[in-house]
């Protein structure tokens, strides 16, 4: 990579959508696991996570906060890693997102801990078993789906800009019958979902969306995250039409990524509604993430 693409450490710039080109080519190159590592997931995410591109030495490295306005960095992307890794951890930083893989190759030292992070697991499934629902595991889906089904004429079709308006529409509603009760993460979430929704077409995402009388009543967007692995980043569901949600999520992996085996689902952040939603579509792995950092240089909980 030449160096004079991006400042220096400790110089740092935010990710623009310029961006785009050169992430692809790495992350093309890295084939990552982690949902997190495509443009998208960073570039939608910039501003929850303050994601900015640095050089530390000459490899390519994306800092950013996390939800509780900790100071981390995601694994280095190129060049020197070991050498990238000793600088930022002698800083005080902390690492997160770090794969097996990863930690396997760069996280030996014993002057470091390493911790899972349980709460940032990725969920991975088969993606032919959400597309099916086969057997008495899915049984409550496809109840729900034929429930949906059998009250309401609707059409599934591609995401495309007509659909815009109407999941930012669909969006709002899904905020407003929640009222107060958001934690500030899912609205973080919310804000990148809506700028997804607007920048599909730039960023590669696809999708699809459930219709009811011509309003849209629930979409997923995602993008191929590697090359047997899909990523769904973004679905939302009418709150009062029993069955929408499993039913986009179906279509999701029935229509889309066809040549992908696995589909990875992101992470439940901790939040016990959501972890069993994932929990339910029975996963069969984890993409398990790591968080580093030097001792007593940072703190870990």
């Amino acid at each position: 990579m030449d160096s004079n693409l991006l400042p220096k450490f400790p110089d740092r710039r935010p990710i623009a959508l310029d961006d785009k080109p050169l992430l692809d080519r790495i992350f093309a190159d890295l084939q990552p696991a982690v949902s997190e590592l495509t443009f998208a997931g960073l570039y939608l995410f910039r501003q929850a996570h303050d994601y900015r591109l640095s050089l530390v030495n000459d490899s390519l490295v994306v800092l950013g906060k996390g939800y509780d306005g900790e100071d981390r960095f995601l694994p280095p992307l190129t060049g020197d890693i070991p050498g990238a890794l000793r600088v930022l951890f002698a800083s005080g930083l902390t690492l997160y997102g770090a794969d097996d893989d990863f930690a396997e190759h760069y996280l030996n030292d014993e002057k470091l801990t390493v911790l899972e992070d349980r709460d940032a697991f990725d969920y991975l499934y088969l993606r032919r078993d959400l597309a099916e629902l086969p057997g008495n595991r899915y049984h409550k889906k496809k109840n729900r789906i034929n429930y949906f089904s059998s009250r309401h004429d609707h059409a599934v079709e591609l995401f495309a800009e007509r659909h815009a308006t109407g999941c930012l529409d669909l969006l709002e509603e899904w905020l407003r019958v929640r009222g107060g009760e958001v934690p500030a993460s899912a609205l973080l979430e919310v804000e990148a979902t809506a700028e997804g929704i607007k920048m599909a077409a730039n960023l590669g995402l696809e999708g699809v969306v459930v219709l009811v009388d011509g309003a849209v009543r629930a979409f997923a967007l995602g993008e191929q995250l590697n090359a047997t692995t899909s990523v769904c980043h973004f679905e939302k569901g009418d709150p009062f039409m029993e069955g929408v949600s499993p039913l986009v999520d179906r279509e999701f992996n029935r229509v889309l990524f066809t040549g992908c085996s696995h589909v990875n689902r992101e992470q439940d952040l901790g939040e016990p509604g959501l972890r069993g939603a994932k929990l339910s579509y029975h996963p069969v792995g984890f993409v398990k993430k790591y968080r580093a950092c030097l001792e007593n240089v940072c703190k870990m909980p």
